[in-house]
């Protein structure tokens, strides 16, 4: 963790990028859970159920867990807030916080892992599921700038199928867009989506 960022930049990073996630799946109509989603194969439900997993993986080099929750198939809004609540006690608590663990990024704080992975994943696959369910799919700026700089340096390897494990797809190919598109038709694209 850079001496600038502190876990409790990462919480509450962490707190506004779910708090908008949360309203986005409780804003999905209850006929569009099927609906295709802008990530192949999966649907408006996989994507939550992908969050989920990513929630999951954030604890499980710590040797924990998700809590016992609701069933995404029943209620993906109660099974995302269980799985936020257990990553904002984990973020709560500076001695897990603190906790050092392997990561495919390498040797990481707890902290450090959730706001790379499961924190920054909440920005992207909001846009997703908002497209998905026929929501407003406009991401916030402050996010788009802080992305653009990120997503113009993907390496190569995160575009490679299965490169982190089998069945993992962790960026498509880049999309064209012209240089003048809007923010975030650019990003969107280099993180391989059709922003169209």
């Amino acid at each position: 963790m850079s001496p600038r960022t502190s876990v409790a930049d990462i919480a509450d990073r962490y707190r506004r990028r779910a708090d908008r996630f949360d309203a986005t799946v409780a804003a999905v109509p209850a006929d569009r859970w099927a609906s295709p989603s802008p990530c192949a194969e999966w649907t408006a439900r996989d994507v939550v159920g992908h969050v989920l997993e990513m929630h999951a993986a954030m604890l499980r080099p710590l040797g924990r867990g998700l809590s016992t929750a609701p069933a995404l198939d029943d209620d993906p809004l109660g099974a995302f807030r269980s799985a936020r609540a257990d990553i904002e006690g984990a973020l709560g608590d500076p001695a897990v916080a603190s906790s050092e663990c392997d990561t495919p990024m390498g040797r990481m704080t707890l902290a450090e892992h959730v706001d790379g992975v499961a924190s920054e994943d909440l920005v992207i696959h909001g846009w997703d599921l908002a497209r998905a369910a026929g929501l407003d799919d406009t991401m916030d700026p402050v996010e788009l700038e802080r992305m653009w700089p990120a997503v113009q340096s993907i390496p190569d390897e995160m575009r490679i199928p299965g490169h982190f494990g089998p069945g993992i797809v962790v960026f498509g190919p880049a999309v064209d867009v012209p240089d003048d598109a809007p923010l975030q038709h650019r990003v969107l694209a280099l993180t391989g989506r059709d922003p169209r």
